[in-house]
C-alpha cells in the first residue's frame, strides 16, 4: 500500500520544508509561485514532485496535486503540518484494518492538544462531517476517481468561502455513499506559528460563510442545520455574540445563496 503527501503551498524556493514537514514517503507539492515548472527528485529515499504553478486557489491546488497521484492513500497537507516518523506505517495501518474510503485523524497542535478530538472510531454522517478540516483528510485514491469527487472552488455557480471546499468534499463523497470514519490515531502536528489565511475567530463573516457553505450542501435544510450548529457549539459564544446574534448572521449566508439562484 503506497503512501502519498499531497502538500499545497506557496512562494517555495528551496526543498527545506520537506525537512520541516518531516516527509518520508512520496509526495506531490503544488507550488503556486510567479512562474510554471516541474521537478522530480528523491527525497528520504522517496520520490517528490514538485509542480510549480501560477494558478491561485486552494481547490486547484489540491485538484492539480491528486490528478497527478497515483498512489494507493492520499494524505492532504499544507506547509505548516510536521509529520510524525511513524505516520506511514500508522496510515497503512489504519486503512488495512478499517473498510473506509475516507479516513480522518486527529491532529495535533503546538500545545498538545487536540482540537475535536476523537477519543475512539466513530462514522462521519451529515450531523457531524463539517467538524474536520482538510489537514485531518486521508482516502484511497481509488475511490476518489472511481466517483469523480473534486475539491471544488466554485458550487452551483458561486465562489466558495475559503473554508468551505473541505466541507463540501465531504460532502458529496457522503453523497455518493463513500464510507468516511474518524481514528483516535495522529498522523501530524499543526505548527501554529503562522496567522491563518481564512480564520481570524468567530466573526460576522465566518458565521455568514458558514450560511453560505450549510445552504449550498443542505439547499432543503439548511436553516434546521444552522439552528443546530448553534446550540451544538459553545465555542460561538467565544464571539461575544448572543445564540440569536450567530443564528442571523448564519441565516444572512442562506438568503445570500438562495437570491443568487433566483
Amino acid at each position: 500500500m503506497r503512501v502519498e503527501v499531497l502538500v499545497s503551498t506557496m512562494h517555495q524556493k528551496d526543498k527545506d520544508f520537506l525537512e520541516k514537514m518531516n516527509i518520508s514517503t512520496d509526495a506531490i507539492v503544488i507550488n503556486q509561485t510567479d512562474y510554471e515548472g516541474y521537478q522530480e527528485f528523491s527525497f528520504a529515499e522517496k520520490t517528490v514532485k514538485i509542480i510549480s504553478t501560477t494558478e491561485r486557489g486552494i481547490a486547484k491546488s489540491r485538484n492539480k496535486a491528486l490528478s497527478n497521484s497515483d498512489a494507493d492513500i492520499c494524505i492532504l497537507a499544507d506547509d505548516d503540518m510536521q509529520f510524525s516518523d511513524t505516520y506511514e506505517e500508522t496510515a497503512s495501518t489504519v486503512f488495512n484494518n478499517h473498510d473506509a474510503d475516507i479516513i480522518i485523524f486527529n491532529l495535533i497542535d503546538d500545545n498538545d492538544d487536540l482540537n475535536r478530538k476523537n477519543d475512539m472510531v466513530k462514522k462521519i454522517n451529515i450531523f457531524n462531517y463539517m467538524n474536520y478540516g482538510a489537514a485531518r483528510i486521508t482516502f484511497r485514491n481509488s475511490s476518489i476517481k472511481k466517483n469523480n469527487i473534486l475539491i471544488k472552488e466554485e458550487f452551483n455557480g458561486l465562489k466558495l468561502p475559503a473554508c468551505g471546499e473541505d466541507t463540501l468534499f465531504l460532502r458529496e463523497a457522503l453523497k455518493k455513499g463513500l464510507k468516511i470514519i474518524a481514528v483516535p490515531e495522529s498522523l501530524a502536528r499543526l505548527n501554529n506559528n503562522r496567522e491563518s489565511t481564512w480564520f481570524k475567530g468567530y466573526t460576522e463573516q465566518y458565521f455568514f460563510d458558514k450560511g453560505v457553505i450549510l445552504a449550498l450542501a443542505h439547499p432543503f435544510l439548511s436553516i434546521p442545520f444552522s439552528l443546530f450548529l448553534v446550540l451544538k457549539h459553545k465555542e460561538y459564544s467565544e464571539s461575544g455574540f448572543s445564540k440569536l446574534k450567530v443564528f442571523k448572521e448564519i441565516l444572512k449566508g442562506i438568503l445570500f445563496v438562495a437570491k443568487s439562484r433566483l
